[in-house]
This record gives C-alpha cells, structure tokens and sequence, in this order.
C-alpha cells in the first residue's frame, strides 16, 4: 500500500477530526492561567494534542503558547506548522460558523481552510508515514501555534526553548508555493500643526481609514468655511472634474465633507480607490492659506497622489518578485497634529534601507517625522533551492500542475519560522474563503491535500 492509498483508507477519520476541531471556537479571549490565548484557543491545542497522542505522536504542550506532536528519531527535524486560532466568525453566515457541517461536498466553519482542516490533513498525514512503516532520516513536528491572527506571539516564544527545523511548510498560503514573500513595513508619519490657516477654509479635523494595510474607504473632513457657496461650488465642479463620490453637508458651524472609495488588500492598493487621496486631492483645490497643514495635504499630493508604487516619492523598487507597494492607510489630523499610517512593501531582494533612504531624503526639511515603525524582513527562496524543487515537485507529480513557484506582497506564517515556506492550501483558481462568511474546505480538497502534506513530509524527512 503506498501514501496516497492509505490516506483513502482514513477519509472518514480525517473528515471527522475536522469537523470536531472546527466545532471549537478558538477566537483570542481574556488569557487565564495556562492560557495566554483564551479558553476557546486552549480548548482547540488541547483537542489537537489529544488527538496526536491517540494517531501514535508523542505530543508537547509548551505552556499553552504551542504545541507540537513529534514522530521518529534523529538530531535534525522537519516541520509542519499552522495555526489553530482563528479570526472572529462575523455576520451573513447561510450554516452555523461552528457547525463545521457538509452541504455539497464541502465543510462550512471558520477555520476550515485557515488553518485547522489543512493541519488536521497534515497530522494525518504524518499518520500514514507512521503506519506504513517508511523510512525516516529525521524527525517530524507538526507544530500548533496559537496566535497567527492577532499578533504571532506563540512562535517566539516557541524559538526561545527549540532550534528551529531544517526545513518546513506552512498550510497558510495557497498552491503551487509561495517562494517570496516582500519586506513589510508599517509606520506612521507625523508632523506638527504650528502654523495655522489663514486663508477662506479652515481644516478643524481629518479622520480616516481603519488600518494601514487597508485601502481607505472613507475618509471625513471637518471645514470652517467664510464663504460656504464658494467653497460648495468648489467642490461641485471638482466632483464633476474627477467623478469622485464625494457628499458634504453643514452642520453647525462645519461643512462636513465625506469621501467614498473602495477597499483593497494593503498589498495591492492598485485595486482600491483610496478615499484619503480623494479628499487630500479635494483639499489641494481649496484655499487653505500659508499653514502646516496645508504644507502637509500639497506634499502628499505632489509625491504620493493616486500612485501606489512610490514613483514620485523616489523609492520606488522593482525586481523579478515584483514591484514596492505604497499605501496611504489611515490619517488622523487635529488642529495641532497630522498623523498618516502607510504601508509599504518592497521586493525581496532589496533591504530596508534600499526604500527607507530615499523615503526620508524625501521628507528632509519638511517637518515630516517617521513614527512607530514596525518592519518585517522579505522572505525569499530562489526557485532552485533544494526545498523549493522538493515541495514543487510533490506538488507536481500529485496535481498534474505544472505552475511555477510565486511571489507576494503579504506575509504569511512562514515568515515566523526560518527554514520554512507557505505551501498550499487553497488550490489554484478555487474562490478564496479565508476569513470571509461561509469559510470552507470542499471534502475532496482535503483529502487531495492530505495526500500533498503526507507525501512532502516524506519527501522531506526520508
């Protein structure tokens, strides 16, 4: 019997334990004693212990942070690590979000395809190996973490007690592999209001956004304005210039301005309409007088604008993993303060530096300061690295696929682990769910996947 044949044999054991660990719900809660995460996420690495220790592991739990079920021997290990916690079920769900029942083949719940079916697929997996008796050069671990959604605490805390694995996937991505992942960076920037306006309008306050890897679908502004027809009719011909969604009312003594967008993925702001820009582009058509903010509203419009690539702005990167990403994310302005949130993105063959320098060569001598900067390093595995050609061509030989290994803009899981790539596991052209109402794994897809995990373990640890 080989791999694939007894993953056939266990179908219905693998689409069991599914549908009793997406039955948890293991959102993050108040920590407790031995659960940093909550009850809900402690009741799910619990359940997935449990049910490695009857497959036959040996299981660990490191103090409710993460877990991992072990087999075989040796000094060196391979990993499998996905995450058991899960993002908040939300509205508009046809069957119950923790129902984890089958309707038309596939297995609604939260948490079906990010990440508790494909680590269940991989546990099981790794049960095949066990029970066919195969060979192994190494150990294995699927590791369990516990805070992919909210923060990915559990991974250091995982590395401050283990050496990490040779080699490694992630099931948190998509098929065939992802092989590149860019540099992320998120920060804000700030500059102080000093200078007021003196001109016709008055800005009293800007807010808009919600984070800075979103594109911004709304965004409002508060106006003090001498002459209200003036400015309304401003305001008319621009909407009519642009074709912008742009409303105002007055209220009180305020014009209320609102701009309507359209929302994108951070690391795709070519496919958003950013609201922000829309009303800094509005702003720039007012007369605002000699002020800060008016300083600050003419230097995003001269140097970021509608672009999403940094051009204008000078540290703009490209290289065969793709092209930076700007997005202007959130602004929150008072009449003392401006802060805006960007997220910016660059290739993977590029360092920090190689963006960052231009970017404050460009801010030189305006007031403008770089705050809070949070900065995640590129991932990168050329494509004829030895874990690349293994996991693709497992890939391959199971799929009949023949695409190549691609390149991203987000980050995965895989950043938090050296040695480790993001393999699967939605397959290619199949509607991404994750975190969407009505998540799903479709039945076949799990099988198929568990077949995929089993056979790269081995490829891997033979």
């Amino acid at each position: 019997m080989n791999i694939n044949q007894k993953i056939d044999e266990m179908r219905e054991e693998i689409i069991r334990s599914t549908q009793e660990i997406l039955k948890i719900k293991s959102v993050e809660d108040t920590p407790k004693e031995g659960m940093p995460f909550g009850v809900g996420v402690a009741k799910s690495l619990d359940y997935a212990l449990k049910l490695s220790e009857e497959l036959g592991f040996k299981s660990v739990n490191m103090d409710g942070y993460v877990g991992y079920a072990e087999f075989g021997e040796g000094e060196d290990y391979i990993a499998v690590l996905g995450h058991l916690d899960v993002v908040p079920e939300g509205d508009g769900w046809i069957h119950p979000p923790y129902g984890a029942e089958i309707h038309d083949g596939k297995i609604y719940a939260r948490g079906a395809l990010d990440d508790k079916g494909p680590m269940i697929a991989a546990l099981y997996g790794l049960k095949a190996i066990k029970d066919l008796n195969l060979p192994l050069s190494k150990r294995v671990r699927i590791i369990f973490g516990t805070n992919e959604e909210t923060g990915s605490n559990d991974i250091p805390y995982y590395l401050k007690y283990e050496k990490p694995p040779v080699a490694g996937f992630t099931p948190d991505a998509e098929f065939p592999l992802i092989h590149a992942e860019k540099g992320l960076t998120v920060f804000n920037v700030i500059k102080d209001l000093v200078k007021k306006p003196e001109g016709d309008v008055s800005v009293k306050y800007i807010k808009g956004g919600q984070r800075a890897n979103m594109v911004p679908d709304y965004c409002e502004a508060g106006l003090v304005v001498k002459n209200v027809e003036s400015v309304k009719g401003i305001i008319d011909d621009f909407i009519n210039k642009t074709g912008f969604e742009l409303k105002y009312e007055l209220k009180e003594e305020l014009l209320i301005v609102k701009a309507f967008g359209v929302s994108a993925h951070g690391s795709t702001p070519e496919h958003g309409k950013n609201a922000i820009m829309m009303m800094f582009a509005l702003l720039g058509e007012l007369n605002l007088g000699e002020s800060d903010i008016k300083h600050f509203i003419d230097f995003f419009n001269k140097y970021v604008g509608f672009e999403t690539k940094g051009e204008s702005f000078g540290c703009y990167l490209k290289d065969e993993t793709g092209e930076l990403s700007f997005n202007v994310g959130v602004v929150e302005m008072n009449e003392d303060k401006v802060t805006m949130a960007l997220n910016l993105r660059y290739p993977c063959t590029y360092k920090f530096e190689d963006m960052m320098n231009p970017f404050n060569k460009r801010i030189e001598g305006t007031g403008i300061k770089v705050d809070k900067m949070a900065h995640q390093e590129p991932l990168y595995f050329a494509k004829d690295h030895e874990l690349v050609k293994k996991l693709m061509k497992v890939y391959r030989d199971i799929t009949n696929d023949d695409s190549e290994p691609i390149a991203i803009g987000g980050g995965t899981y895989a950043k938090e682990m050296p040695n480790t790539l993001a393999f699967g596991p939605l397959f290619p052209g199949k509607p991404d769910v994750i975190h969407q109402a009505n998540e799903y794994i479709e039945v076949e897809d799990l099988i198929s996947i568990t077949k995929i995990y089993a056979n790269a373990i081995y490829e891997l640890a033979k």
